[in-house]
């Protein structure tokens, strides 16, 4: 790993600023541009910067890592599957079991259900992978996250009017209602299954014996049920609601003078 300066040398050393992935640092499932990632490279000269993400790993490298590069040299903190998959400069920290939490038996019982259920409803397009199974959540695809760009796009406006995933969501919450689960939309075409208090605020217990100051929360999903509302509206965190990129980063030069 290169050498990183440490959080104690920089300017704004004892500010954390956190950002969601989809639609705040890339637009939804595609690369970060250019700019962004120059921003991104400035600010971390300044203050100590991390994502958090609801997708695995492997695919948040693939959005952020445009060049090839070992992602966790490029951030200080790398919180994947909203933290479940933590990483600081580099080091993996303790990481938790979404399998563990419920127990083999239950989760049959949730996966059947959703089966039945995706089978069942009436959509324009059909894809592929419809459950994925992570370490610390499963995410749910009506459409199938093998959509294309375009498609992605579709279902999302027809989900706007048709209420897929919200519809779905309540009839999870009522069905498994003494299982101890949140449900998330995030993105375009899914929702993410979670033990209670594991969305991104799960994140902030690997950062609580840093002790900073300040903790600077971006991300486009901030409204109740999206999966950015618990973090933005933590006590811990300052929010700052954005809509894309380029928005993230005239906030960034603004608050930060880069």
């Amino acid at each position: 790993m290169s050498a990183v300066t440490p959080f104690a040398q920089r300017p704004l050393g004892s500010t954390l600023v956190l950002f969601d992935v989809d639609g705040t640092l890339t637009p939804a499932r595609l690369t970060a541009g250019p700019e962004i990632l120059a921003t991104l490279k400035a600010l971390r000269q300044k203050a100590v910067i991390g994502f958090v993400g609801g997708s695995d790993l492997p695919k948040i490298t693939e959005q952020l890592a445009v060049h090839g590069q070992d992602i966790t040299e490029d951030f200080d903190y790398c919180f994947a599957e909203n933290g479940l998959t933590a990483i600081k400069l580099g080091q993996t920290l303790e990481s938790q079991s979404f399998i563990k939490f419920l127990g083999e038996d239950k989760y049959k019982k949730l996966v059947k259900f959703l089966l039945h259920y995706l089978a069942d409803i009436e959509i324009p397009v059909r894809r592929g992978t419809f459950i994925e199974f992570r370490n610390g959540m499963i995410n749910v695809s009506p459409i199938g996250r093998n959509a294309s760009v375009q498609e992605r796009h579709d279902f999302e406006a027809y989900d706007k009017i048709h209420n897929i995933r919200s519809t779905m969501v309540e009839a999870l919450k009522k069905e498994f209602a003494d299982y101890g689960l949140t449900y998330s939309i995030g993105g375009q075409i899914s929702f993410d299954v979670f033990p209670n208090g594991w969305d991104k605020t799960y994140a902030l217990k690997h950062v609580a014996k840093e002790n900073f100051k300040e903790i600077h929360f971006f991300g486009d999903k901030t409204y109740k049920g999206g999966n950015d509302y618990e973090i933005y509206e933590d006590s811990r965190t300052q929010g700052h609601s954005v809509t894309c990129p380029e928005d993230t980063i005239r906030e960034l030069k603004a608050l930060f003078d880069i």
